[in-house]
């Protein structure tokens, strides 16, 4: 089998998120967003967070569930 990319060598690649439970930091890498505007947004109660010890994880199980709720009109 040929060599295979590293994780860090994907950029510009779309992959789903799978993840549950993600960082601001990733969070904001995943979706386009700047870090500050993801924290604002943690900080004001827009993403459902969940804390673990020290650290405050965007539970992003529960925004896709809150997102497929939300009724849209056009």
């Amino acid at each position: 089998m040929g060599d295979l990319p590293k994780f860090d060598q994907l950029t510009g690649v779309a992959l789903p998120m799978s993840a549950t439970l993600m960082s601001r930091e990733k969070f904001a890498d995943m979706i386009g967003i700047p870090v500050g505007v993801v924290v604002g947004w943690c900080d004001r109660g827009y993403l459902p967070v969940v804390p673990i010890g020290k650290y405050s994880l965007i539970n992003v199980a529960l925004l896709h569930k809150q997102c497929l709720a939300r009724e849209f009109s056009l």
